[in-house]
């Protein structure tokens, strides 16, 4: 979690950098395409900021008011995110029609234009940290905050080439009609940030890939037992919530049905780090011949 913490502090700081040379780029050329870029930049700090906060509440031990934990926060930060992003592109198309309305030739555009190529190669390479660190980590604040900084890499290289051709060209409309279709992108980027917090949010299982995982894993350790049933997952930031029942034969002892449940555990947490497992045991009885069967 102390590398997590890091990493979003980074993201404040690189952000911030960014922002200002965006700034600058559209300080220079007074054009529309390049202040939405700049403001989309802004979103990014404000997001930047909202993750770290979500992080160190994660990272808080379970407590008497949260004996789950506090994992969920990273999730609605996520959605913040995703808000912001939504609110940011509005405002950019808004900007967008007044400059469709009044077109301007761009002052210093080479100068400005190459400023904001600095600003964007910075951002790509931010970007693939947070998307190879969050995943790794299992962070959605991470991924999430590197999926937008992927958004705004793709559609400010989009608004450079715009700008360029703009420049070439002499058509004035196409900074404005380039600033809309970022905003389209960016809003097309909340959305995706907002329905992937809320799938968390509503306690989503594991995707199959790793539900397969933890099937097979279970199917190895459970030597003495009969059966896994009932099988349940979900994620919440960085912990992966595993519970099922687990049948063993009637005459099982309590001490080596504890033990197997032990190895089970163990196994698991080997896969999953920060796995928190419940098992329910179950005389033979109860085994619904279907779910995991031991091997």
């Amino acid at each position: 979690m102390e590398r997590t913490q890091k990493i979003a502090t980074g993201s404040i700081l690189i952000g911030l950098v960014v922002l200002a040379l965006k700034l600058v780029a559209w300080a220079m050329t007074g054009s529309v395409a390049l202040l939405s870029d700049a403001m989309e930049s802004i979103v990014n700090v404000a997001t930047a900021i909202a993750a770290l906060i979500a992080i160190r509440i994660a990272a808080r031990p379970a407590d008497s008011n949260h004996p789950y934990g506090h994992h969920k926060a990273e999730f609605f930060s996520a959605v913040l995110e995703g808000v912001l992003i939504i609110i940011a592109a509005l405002f950019i198309l808004r900007e967008a029609a007044q400059a469709f309305m009044n077109p301007r030739v761009l002052d210093a555009p080479l100068t400005g234009l190459a400023v904001n190529v600095a600003a964007n190669i910075l951002n790509g390479v931010w970007c693939w940290v947070l998307l190879r660190e969050g995943r790794r980590l299992r962070s959605p604040a991470l991924v999430a905050d590197g999926r937008h900084l992927l958004s705004d890499v793709v559609s400010s290289v989009g608004v450079a080439v715009g700008v360029l051709l703009a420049i070439l060209t002499g058509w004035v409309l196409l900074d404005p009609i380039l600033a809309a279709l970022v905003a389209v992108n960016i809003l097309w980027s909340g959305w995706r940030v907002v329905s992937t917090s809320l799938s968390g949010l509503m306690d989503e299982a594991v995707p199959e890939g790793e539900l397969e995982q933890i099937r097979a894993v279970i199917s190895d350790a459970a030597e003495g037992a009969i059966e896994a049933h009932d099988l349940k997952t979900r994620q919440a930031g960085q912990a992966t919530f595993i519970e099922f029942h687990l049948v063993v034969d009637g005459d099982t002892s309590v001490t080596s049905a504890h033990d197997i449940c032990d190895r089970i555990e163990r196994a698991l947490h080997a896969e999953f780090a920060d796995a928190q497992v419940t098992i329910h045991v179950e005389p033979e009885d109860k085994a619904k011949h279907s779910g995991v069967v031991v091997l």
